[in-house]
């Protein structure tokens, strides 16, 4: 128990932070080796390679978010089962998640497998970068099991207070990819297929480490009475996951056609667009920490029944967020040239016009960054209320704003409005989850 942490009580900035930075270290880990290994592609293989990459990104970003969304939404019910002290339910919500993770693995990956080539014809992919984002993708979908495992046991951890195991999943994790980009591609010379294994053995190890610290737990020892597979159980954690689930995927749609749109740019436009896409997960690196805080936080503190510390928990996230997001951007707006040169190479004018193209993406998303930070915080907080039906329609907003943007900016403006379409985006789901969050703490209020 002594890794476990209970929400309930204390100072809530200073939970939010001791929570958020561990998780925040975890991510950073996860976003180092994605980092890596997009530059020794782009380093060794050259611009194209990194081009074919980046072409399949939405689509695996797709599967992933859909796979977080179904385990983020279980580890609702197991934080408010947590914080009402109720174990043995918490112990049958684990058994019948794991239940529910694993049939939604085996659709994805089939899934996934079935329509790839689908899915590229779609997005309009170049057809000299087409064979190796085929083999990219395909080889990632054959981690999806890995990726499930790897999310459904950190959000269980998550959901009892512990962000540090996710943490020490992800350094190793970074520390395997890493090391095996490096022999798999300028050693054994196994080009995108290499770094997409690399990923895939990486994503194993940080499962089994955190299915290793749930063995250790003495509350989550499962019993045969604990492995009852409910129906009714099934639907509402369903009703919490699907809603979760589906705004990603809405939200990846959109980012596949705003792909669609990069891929008729030509392969530098793409290479210099992939590139500051990597870039975006140290942008939102904090701020996704931020969420699962708020979500495992207010998770608990609802089952507790201390409604007050909510909203107070709330103000603080915050303005913890914002300050975080305007030092991130100043950073990223100062020092980011320099990260995205680790991204390209090749001939000297191809490289520079990605350079131009990606800081251009860059410097555009720092400054709207508090938009972002905003949405994370806010949308977890509704979630974690037990909420994800309000959530899932600011993702329908991000979707509606993204696809908008994209198809009309680069009429208006050439192929730089393609810049805004992301932060339009970001800005569209603001004004839903603005009101949505009114909504819910005037609703639970009244009900109490």
């Amino acid at each position: 128990m002594a890794a476990l942490r209970s929400m309930t009580s204390g100072s809530p900035g200073r939970l939010m932070i001791s929570f958020a930075f561990p998780l925040m270290l975890g991510n950073l880990f996860q976003q180092f080796y994605t980092i890596a290994d997009a530059a020794i592609v782009g380093q060794v293989l050259g611009v194209q390679a990194i081009a074919a990459v980046g072409a399949a990104e939405w689509i695996i970003w797709m599967m992933q978010g859909t796979i977080q969304g179904f385990t983020q939404g279980f580890g609702i019910q197991m934080s408010q089962d947590f914080g009402a002290g109720k174990l043995k339910k918490l112990r049958n919500v684990i058994v019948n998640s794991v239940f529910l993770s694993a049939v939604c693995a085996v659709i994805l990956l089939a899934g996934g497998q079935l329509l790839a080539g689908w899915m590229l014809d779609r997005l309009h992919t170049p057809d000299p970068i087409r064979p190796d984002t085929m083999l990219y993708m395909r080889t990632m979908f054959c981690g999806i099991p890995a990726i499930m495992a790897f999310n459904l046991s950190a959000s269980i951890l998550r959901s009892l207070g512990d962000g540090k195991t996710p943490l020490y999943a992800m350094a190793c994790a970074s520390f395997v990819n890493i090391g095996l980009d490096l022999l798999f591609v300028p050693v054994l010379h196994m080009g995108v297929f290499g770094a997409a294994i690399a990923t895939v053995l990486a994503q194993c190890c940080s499962s089994i480490i955190c299915f290793w610290k749930i063995a250790q737990i003495d509350i989550l020892k499962i019993t045969r009475a604990d492995c009852e597979i409910a129906a009714s159980l099934h639907l509402r954690l369903m009703k919490l996951g699907m809603p979760m689930a589906f705004q990603n995927f809405i939200i990846s749609i959109g980012g596949m056609l705003v792909q669609s749109v990069v891929n008729g740019f030509g392969v530098a436009f793409i290479a210099g667009f992939t590139a500051t896409n990597k870039l975006y997960g140290m942008l939102e690196v904090a701020a996704t920490s931020y969420g699962f805080a708020m979500t495992t936080y207010t998770g608990q503190n609802l089952g507790a029944g201390k409604i007050s510390r909510i909203r107070e928990g709330y103000r603080d996230a915050l303005l913890i967020a914002l300050v975080t997001s305007i030092i991130i951007a100043a950073a990223m707006i100062f020092g980011g040239k320099w990260i995205l040169l680790c991204f390209i190479s090749g001939d000297k004018k191809t490289a520079a016009d990605a350079l131009e193209i990606a800081y251009r993406y860059l410097f555009i998303m720092s400054v709207c960054l508090p938009v972002l930070y905003y949405l994370h915080v806010t949308r977890s907080c509704i979630q974690g209320l037990g909420n994800t039906v309000l959530p899932m329609v600011s993702g329908i907003a991000e979707f509606g704003m993204r696809t908008a943007a994209a198809f009309l900016l680069p009429v208006l403006m050439g192929r730089d409005g393609i810049f805004y379409a992301e932060t339009a985006a970001w800005a569209g789901a603001d004004i839903v989850l603005f009101f949505s969050f009114l909504s819910c703490m005037h609703r639970l209020k009244r009900n109490l």
